[in-house]
């Protein structure tokens, strides 16, 4: 019976996903230094947005009606917002936060993203953070340190070093 219950039960080396062959399983990446790369693309994200204010604001000149440059403004954010990380998570698999974190986003067996991961885990961050932010808490309670966005493109987030 002991053998029986053995097999209901994986032990802690099946539980881990594994890797591609050719690619090193790393540590994963903790709730923490997550929110602090996610800070960052934030700050990043803002100054940019910032940036073109300004441009847009002095090509168009000070009289201008703000309602226009608003919407204009609101369009970029959105366009910027959504597809600064896919395309980075795609082409690099890092953001300018995850790199200046050391931290990186895999396929479940190490490979890198497809464009479909990339932004499939993009609108499940958004499902992640219309759960009450539960999706993002969940990287600080499971072992296994993904979300629920991670759970949901079949990805995880590793530490480089």
């Amino acid at each position: 019976m002991a053998l029986a219950g053995a097999a209901l039960r994986p032990d802690a080396a099946s539980a881990q996903p594994t890797a591609t062959p050719g690619l090193v399983a790393r540590r994963p990446a903790g709730f923490w230094v997550r929110a602090v790369a996610l800070l960052i693309d934030g700050v990043a994200l803002t100054a940019a947005q910032g940036a073109l204010a300004i441009a847009g604001w002095l090509s168009l000149g000070i009289d201008v009606s703000p309602r226009p440059l608003g919407a204009a403004l609101q369009l970029f954010s959105f366009v910027l917002g959504t597809g600064y990380p896919i395309v980075f998570h795609w082409q690099w698999g890092q953001t300018l936060g995850k790199m200046a974190m050391q931290i990186r986003v895999v396929d479940v067996g190490g490979g890198p993203l497809t464009l479909g991961q990339a932004t499939g885990r993009q609108f499940a961050s958004w499902l992640s953070a219309l759960l009450l932010c539960i999706g993002y808490a969940m990287a600080g309670i499971r072992s296994d340190k993904r979300a629920l966005h991670d759970l949901m493109a079949g990805t995880r987030v590793e530490h480089l070093a």
